[in-house]
């Protein structure tokens, strides 16, 4: 019996690590150029871009802000729009989150 946990968890483990490798992989494949995420050449709009862009202009006025904290709550990314919103490079990401407009609200 122990002979058999001691076979299986340094598999266990492997996995694991395995799983945290790709998860880790599989984000640092995301590329951006500015608010757009660059697909096999092209240039898409995607949230994990615009947040990541609304967080390098946030940092650009001062603001200490990290992109996953924009990503991870939406109270964060209402707070940074409400700072930095009406600047031309973010206005649009920030549209939903300014006063007077209703867009993105339900």
């Amino acid at each position: 019996m122990t002979k058999a946990i001691v076979k299986v968890l340094p598999a266990m483990v492997l996995c694991s690590a395995g799983i945290a490798v790709s998860v880790t992989a599989a984000e640092a494949a995301i590329r951006c150029q500015d608010n757009y995420q660059i697909v096999q050449g092209n240039l898409i709009s995607t949230p994990y871009c615009e947040d990541n862009y609304l967080a390098t202009v946030a940092r650009g006025y001062g603001t200490r802000v990290a992109a996953r904290d924009i990503r991870n709550s939406p109270n964060r990314k209402r707070e940074i729009c409400q700072l930095v919103g009406r600047d031309i490079r973010v206005s649009e990401i920030c549209a939903p989150y300014l006063n007077g407009s209703n867009r993105g609200r339900h």
